[in-house]
């Protein structure tokens, strides 16, 4: 079963910022048509759904070709995916490949490996989706995935703040999204005691009636990377058909995830954005459909 559709009227509202990370910038006013956003990411048992329908392989599970990564070990280059894993305790967080491992048999049937399985998480969120998993699943489920713009206007809920529900992190007190609580990357204390990813809907919805657009997972888009916003460049089709995931280009992301942890990753907001390689799949990446209305 899809995810229900919420409908969002469209307008123009001030999208970025200039008090985190420099990509965020500048801020200005960008105006989005009315469209439908599903009211959370898509699930475990939606993405299965449709794989059962169609047969689709990820792209984590693909025989991967050594002409597309020159002068890496041929006996490395066996389908799987990025796994994150605690470090034993404090490290350089400039350095991520100590907590980054590349996991042979790790997809989004076996998210940490090929020992792990989905047992009890048919409601979290999909991950180990590359970018082409992504763009493969929304067309057969008659639907987009979102530009950047369109995004941002649906995970600020109409509001103007930091976050969608203010400018306090944790208002009163209380967590609102599903990110790392400790230490990263080495003491995660759990979400509302869940470590990794939780169900959609475990936090609350923003003022559009929308879960999880901040936390959780990242959420991929339709607009391509770039190192700030362009302004005086047209935004390149959003919607055409995508090819193979070319390790080249890289798509924004957006919304940040459970690991994002203040120290590291303060982006979970938002404005914050990402680039991701079309080929990545990791354990924090999934994402959510649009429609045109």
């Amino acid at each position: 079963m899809l995810t229900e559709l919420v409908d969002l009227p469209g307008g123009s509202f001030r999208m970025g910022s200039t008090s985190f990370y420099p990509e965020e910038a500048p801020i200005h006013t960008v105006t989005v048509r009315a469209f439908a956003v599903e009211r959370h990411p898509v699930t475990n048992a939606q993405f299965a759904e449709f794989v059962a329908a169609t047969g689709y392989v990820t792209v984590a599970e693909q025989p991967i070709d050594p002409a597309l990564y020159p002068g890496a070990d041929p006996g490395a280059l066996q389908p799987g995916a990025m796994v994150f894993r605690p470090t034993p305790g404090p490290v350089d967080l400039r350095d991520w490949r100590q907590w980054w491992h590349w996991a042979p048999g790790a997809n989004w049937r076996h998210p940490y490996g090929p020992a792990s399985d989905l047992a009890g998480k048919a409601d979290h969120p999909v991950v180990h989706v590359a970018y082409p998993d992504a763009a493969a699943y929304a067309r057969w489920a008659g639907r987009r995935l979102p530009t950047e713009a369109e995004w941002e206007f649906a995970a600020r809920g109409g509001a103007t703040t930091t976050y969608p529900w203010g400018d306090e992190e944790k208002p009163g007190g209380q967590l609102m999204a599903n990110t790392w609580q400790g230490a990263f990357p080495y003491r995660n204390d759990g979400a509302r005691g869940w470590v990794g990813t939780s169900p959609v809907g475990t936090f609350p919805p923003n003022g559009f009636g929308l879960l999880d657009m901040i936390g959780n997972v990242w959420e991929w888009t339709a607009t391509e990377f770039s190192a700030h916003h362009r302004l005086n460049q047209p935004p390149k089709p959003c919607c055409a058909p995508p090819g193979p995931a070319d390790p080249t280009i890289s798509q924004t992301l957006k919304g940040g995830s459970h690991l994002c942890a203040p120290e590291y990753c303060h982006r979970y907001r938002p404005a914050a954005r990402s680039p991701q390689s079309q080929d990545s799949a990791t354990t924090h990446i999934g994402f959510r459909c649009v429609a045109d209305r």
